[in-house]
């Protein structure tokens, strides 16, 4: 039910982060050649897709077809009435699972569950006036129901209410206090009321419960100090966490901010926040690994864990300190790219795309080791006119020296 439940739910989310997005990303006006933060519309293109179409077809027709033989043996029962729903669901029949909720209610006029079940239902069809008052029925029937709470905070926002859609999710938090996704909602909801702190508290917290939405929009908090204090480096920390929770949104934020670093067309002020922000990240690393104590010269994190032999932490690190732009970590990536190390096997898709996002980017090293990959043919057909072509904007001595060594013309 819960599955079905953030699925549905999921609606209010979207429009709360689209109504975010309209908002002046910074109050002071953008310098020359400074774009503002990307627009979190992607909120809304990923969550499009109802989760329940990820149900097994097969495994739910089945299911299906056994729940209609139960019903067809006991009619008068609403608990097989409301499982019978839930298959149709899942089977994308939503009018016939709201005519299995309405049956199970009249069985059982008390049933929560039941009022609760065809209240998301009803969402899902947007019948929002219908569903807060089945949803409103389910929570005086069981005041302890959470998933009802829930829905009903969705509810009310898309009804216009934001003080009730509050108050529904500050109630789903006194009855699940570990529920991220309530968090992340209310937060969204506290942001549009200008109620900052409170909002980048409870955004944090659910960027810590892994909703990489929170993350994204935790990073943005920080880049323009609303609820805390600007910090750069922090927004860095959670834009990279959003990435590695595949949310393009952060993943489109960092290529911002790193172009920045690396344009020369950037306002020198601008660049040097850059660079520094990300010199900040890198170092921050650190602080996860006590027993390692302070940075090393010439060494990174990565590669401090690489040279102990612990691949399978090092690597991820090595990644965040190369997307980070660091030339040390890239180096390493790219010797372990070539050759493997321990269960790493040569040729790791994901070293090579850290390799061409920070090309792409402008980041020289990157650059270099790209060229280099693609001219010899290493973990990928040998094309070079694709490695001349990474080295433009490069000396032409250099490039030229790249292509006597690859053994090109």
């Amino acid at each position: 039910m819960r599955r079905r439940l953030l699925a549905v739910a999921i609606f209010s989310a979207c429009v709360i982060a689209s109504s975010l997005a309209q908002q002046p990303d910074d109050p002071a006006p953008l310098a020359p050649h400074e774009s503002p933060p990307p627009p979190p519309e992607a909120v809304a293109d990923e969550h499009a897709q109802p989760l329940h179409t990820f149900v097994d077809p097969g495994h739910a027709a089945k299911r299906l077809v056994e729940l209609r033989g139960l019903v067809l043996r006991s009619p008068g029962h609403a608990s097989e009435r409301i499982a019978l729903a839930e298959a149709l669901y899942d089977t994308g029949d939503l009018d016939a699972a709201i005519g299995e909720c309405r049956l199970a209610i009249k069985l059982d006029p008390n049933n929560a569950k039941a009022h609760s079940q065809l209240g998301v239902m009803l969402m899902a069809k947007q019948d929002w006036r219908t569903a807060a008052s089945v949803l409103t029925e389910a929570v005086r029937l069981d005041p302890a129901l959470t998933d009802a709470h829930y829905s009903l905070g969705s509810v009310y926002y898309s009804l216009g209410n934001r003080k009730a859609a509050v108050q529904s999710y500050r109630q789903t938090l006194a009855l699940q206090p570990h529920f991220p996704d309530a968090r992340y909602r209310l937060a969204l909801l506290l942001m549009l009321s200008n109620q900052t702190q409170e909002a980048a508290q409870l955004m944090e917290e659910a960027a810590i419960g892994g909703v990489s939405q929170a993350q994204f929009f935790l990073g943005n908090a920080y880049k323009r100090g609303q609820g805390v204090e600007k910090d750069l480096a922090k927004t860095i920390f959670w834009w990279m966490r959003g990435m590695e929770y595949g949310y393009q949104p952060a993943a489109d934020s960092l290529s911002k901010l790193r172009r920045q670093a690396l344009s020369a067309d950037q306002p020198e002020r601008k660049r040097k926040e850059a660079l520094d922000a990300f010199q900040r990240y890198r170092d921050k690393l650190w602080e996860d690994f006590h027993d390692y104590g302070s940075m090393e010269d010439g060494r990174t994190l990565g590669t401090k864990l690489l040279a102990d032999g612990r691949t399978d932490i090092a690597v991820p690190v090595l990644l965040r300190e190369g997307y980070a732009l660091s030339e040390v970590a890239q180096a390493a990536l790219a010797r372990l790219y070539e050759s493997g190390s321990g269960t790493l096997e040569p040729y790791d898709k994901m070293i090579l795309a850290c390799f061409e996002t920070t090309a792409a980017e402008g980041f020289v090293p990157a650059k270099r080791i790209l060229a280099r990959v693609y001219g010899r043919g290493i973990g990928v057909p040998q094309d070079l006119p694709k490695a001349k072509g990474i080295l433009k904007g490069l000396p032409r001595n250099e490039v030229h020296s790249f292509i006597a060594e690859i053994g090109g013309r």
